[in-house]
């Protein structure tokens, strides 16, 4: 996205793609409003849609025997009032396509920047390996978009926070049938959490466990796994024996951590290798499309004029890590209400704090702006863009979050209570 909207600004850009195409099966699906309406801001989003897709109008969950609607997406200040259920490999390869469009724009596939090249204490590009062998990219900025994992702020020796994670999550396909539920994308219960994505003739399945039992789930046998699905969600029961090989079954570490400093002379790192999202919420890809969209909107001007200063860099930073603070400090507190699921072996038994706080007059509707939105949502500046819609306030942000925060303590006090 970032090499889409520099190289529409008129800046030549080089994005390196370590594989040989997108195709990873365990990458966020979930294109949240605030990214659809970045899509609509480009022009794009009519094209965009056409991709094949699953509309996401309110988010639900099973908790025991009570079905909570979570969040509310009807309401949205925006153009798509719902959130899209895409392969992520669909979408990069869209914006492929039409970033190959501008003549700036250069992909190389199967090259991975392995190290950085240094002019004193100022970054000047990346050295890179490719089947043809080593690649040197000289650069006036470099960003480091590779993820929890990335190689760049580790060679960039960059420091970084971590905060405690109780969960992981195992990640599997089960088929999906017509009459199954279409809004309801968790279910709790018998001491497990179960996410279900749908990708239309099946479901990318997340069984959330304690971080670290991956090795005892195991040895517990595959059995054990299939009924424990099939006890959380009935309606699965029979499609839980399409697991035959734990090979069939990827575990996701959950990690949430942020840079101190995501910057140096001549490097900015953002998205996930700036700041790990766990998967609660679904929010990481559309926090890291909001940093991509700041980052343009603050730095094309000086990349044209070949003229971009720590101080912009640091820029980048103050107007991304306030989203990026608040959106953890309600994973960290999702979490410790996961947690608390793990404690509870039988039937669980909805809490009256949890049910009086999902009847809380326009409770959905806060929950839909916090989760589809974010906080401080990004919009696109400059020529391409077609009409701006109204931007969604600070102020506005401000009493949503105050306002999801109450709910979430309320929700976690609830479950703690149960």
């Amino acid at each position: 996205m970032l090499g889409y909207l520099l190289a529409r600004a008129g800046v030549d850009v080089v994005v390196l793609e370590k594989h040989a195409d997108f195709f990873r099966d365990f990458r966020g699906d979930t294109v949240h409003p605030s990214t659809l309406e970045v899509m609509y801001e480009l022009g794009l989003l009519e094209d965009f849609l056409k991709l094949p897709h699953q509309k996401v109008t309110s988010a639900g969950a099973r908790v025991g025997d009570f079905a909570l609607k979570a969040a509310d997406f009807s309401h949205l200040p925006t153009h798509c009032k719902f959130i899209a259920l895409m392969p992520q490999w669909d979408f990069l390869n869209f914006l492929a396509d039409r970033a190959r469009r501008f003549s700036g724009f250069h992909l190389r596939m199967q090259t991975e920047a392995v190290h950085l090249l240094r002019d004193g204490a100022r970054i000047v590009g990346v050295e890179g390996r490719s089947p043809e062998g080593p690649v040197h990219i000289q650069a006036d900025l470099v960003v480091g978009c590779d993820g929890r994992h990335s190689t760049i702020r580790q060679a960039a020796g960059l420091e970084v926070q971590e905060f405690g994670v109780p969960i992981d999550v195992l990640w599997f396909r089960l088929s999906r049938r017509a009459g199954d539920p279409e809004q309801v994308l968790g279910n709790v219960n018998y001491g497990k959490v179960l996410i279900l994505i749908n990708r239309g003739d099946y479901f990318q399945a997340g069984l959330i466990i304690r971080k670290g039992s991956f090795e005892e789930t195991k040895r517990e046998g595959l059995d054990m796994l299939r009924e424990a699905i099939a006890r959380i969600a009935p309606y699965l029961g029979d499609r839980a024996r399409e697991l035959e090989s734990w090979d069939q079954i990827k575990l996701l570490t959950v990690q949430i951590n942020r840079l101190r400093q995501w910057h140096l002379p001549g490097l900015l790192c953002i998205g996930d290798a700036a700041h790990a999202m766990s998967p609660a919420g679904g929010v990481g890809i559309n926090l890291a499309i909001q940093d991509a969209v700041a980052t343009a909107n603050l730095l094309a001007g000086a990349l044209q004029a070949r003229a971009v200063t720590e101080a912009l860099l640091a820029q980048v930073q103050r107007r991304r890590e306030f989203p990026t603070r608040v959106t953890q400090m309600l994973q960290v507190n999702a979490h410790k209400a996961f947690a608390n699921v793990f404690e509870t072996s039988g039937a669980f038994r909805v809490p009256w704090q949890l049910k009086a706080v999902a009847h809380v007059p326009g409770i959905q509707r806060v929950m839909g702006h916090v989760v589809g939105m974010g906080v401080r949502p990004e919009h696109v500046t400059g020529a391409a863009r077609t009409e701006r819609s109204q931007p969604w306030s600070l102020k506005k942000a401000a009493v949503s979050a105050g306002a999801f925060l109450g709910a979430m303590v309320a929700t976690v006090r609830a479950l703690r209570a149960a």
